[in-house]
């Protein structure tokens, strides 16, 4: 009986763990894609010729920082 009771709770605990590197992980992939790949990627569209693609792309994301910036 200690032992069902035990598994049951392993599984609990283990699963909240990883629920919470599943979300960590998630928000550490956000800031990486915010400050490393979206300029890198605009950068490489302005170098390839894709300015007129690029320059809105800016707009709408600079845009959304406005509106969601919480100051």
């Amino acid at each position: 009986m200690l032992t069902l009771v035990f598994i049951i709770m392993m599984f609990v605990v283990f699963g909240k763990l990883i629920g919470l590197a599943i979300r960590a992980t998630w928000g550490i992939t956000k800031v990486l894609f915010t400050i490393v790949f979206l300029p890198v990627i605009l950068i490489c569209m302005v170098v390839g010729g894709l300015i007129s693609v690029a320059l809105p792309v800016l707009a709408v994301i600079g845009l959304v920082a406005l509106i969601g910036a919480k100051s």
